[in-house]
């Protein structure tokens, strides 16, 4: 697993052992990432110093990806100590411990925060995570109005969101939805 590209184009990203964490592939970040930079509601503008939450963050792919595109900084989510141990390995590797910071957290009881321009969930498919961690987040002042949230799930899930809806894309396995916290 690498970054795909930016600044760390081509880094080798380490994984935890087992089965436990289920890293986004290559090819489903770079779709993320097509998205996210073709669309009317992203593009650099969107990207460029943007400050970024890896939820469910597992090896930090998406955090990563996003900071060697460009992004600012990124606040990384996670709660198991063998992908926590990797996440923090992956960000040493690449060198951004100074605009990386990890939270060990379940992601439905994140500690306080400042509202996030760009916000990657990714939680563990058919647990029905997504709106306990969504709400979590709002309540704890990380998604806020204005914030847009990239959402991967389980392609069987119900589709969910909540905020304007701006982009739904099946891939594989997996579904992505984005939207626009209002």
């Amino acid at each position: 697993m690498r970054i795909i590209a930016g600044a760390w184009r081509g880094r080798i990203l380490k994984a935890p052992p087992g089965g436990t964490t289920r890293p986004t592939g290559q090819r489903m970040r770079q779709a993320i990432f097509d998205m996210v930079m073709h669309a009317p509601w992203g593009g650099r503008n969107l990207l460029d110093g943007a400050r970024v939450l890896d939820g469910f963050a597992g090896t930090g792919a998406m955090g990563l990806e996003a900071l060697s595109r460009g992004a600012a900084s990124c606040v990384f989510m996670e709660r198991d100590a063998a992908a926590v141990a990797a996440l923090r390995a992956n960000i040493s590797g690449c060198k951004a411990g100074d605009i990386a910071q990890v939270f060990v957290t379940d992601m439905c009881r994140p500690p306080a925060g400042e509202g996030q321009n760009l916000i990657f969930l990714d939680p563990p498919y058919d647990q029905g995570l997504l709106p306990a961690a969504v709400s979590a987040l709002r309540a704890k002042g990380w998604a806020i109005p204005g914030s847009v949230v990239v959402a991967e799930t389980g392609r069987l899930e119900e589709p969910w969101q909540d905020g304007v809806m701006l982009a739904h894309k099946v891939h594989g396995a997996a579904q992505v939805n984005v939207w626009l916290e209002g």
